[in-house]
């Protein structure tokens, strides 16, 4: 397994994107059908088995409704800078 798949830092954005998402009242399915994209995409990229993109995180975000930055907040906690 590559190492950014279990980094801190991925595992940090993906619990934030599904917080957002339950916090929206959406199900997976509801999330891939917004996204245009199969439920087991959004299954896989919660289960932590598929990375996202950069386009992918920002339509993501935009599905939701938040600001891409959002999903971020908890980011400081993790990178070493």
């Amino acid at each position: 397994m590559p190492a950014w798949v279990s980094s801190p830092v991925h595992r940090s954005v993906i619990a934030s994107l599904v917080a957002a998402r339950t916090a929206a009242g959406l199900t997976q399915r509801d999330l891939a059908s917004k996204l245009r994209k199969p439920p087991s995409f959004v299954g896989k990229v919660e289960s932590i088995e598929r990375n996202l993109s950069v386009l992918e995180f920002l339509a993501w975000a935009a599905a939701l409704g938040i600001e891409p930055s959002d999903a971020l907040p908890a980011l400081k906690d993790v990178i070493d800078i």
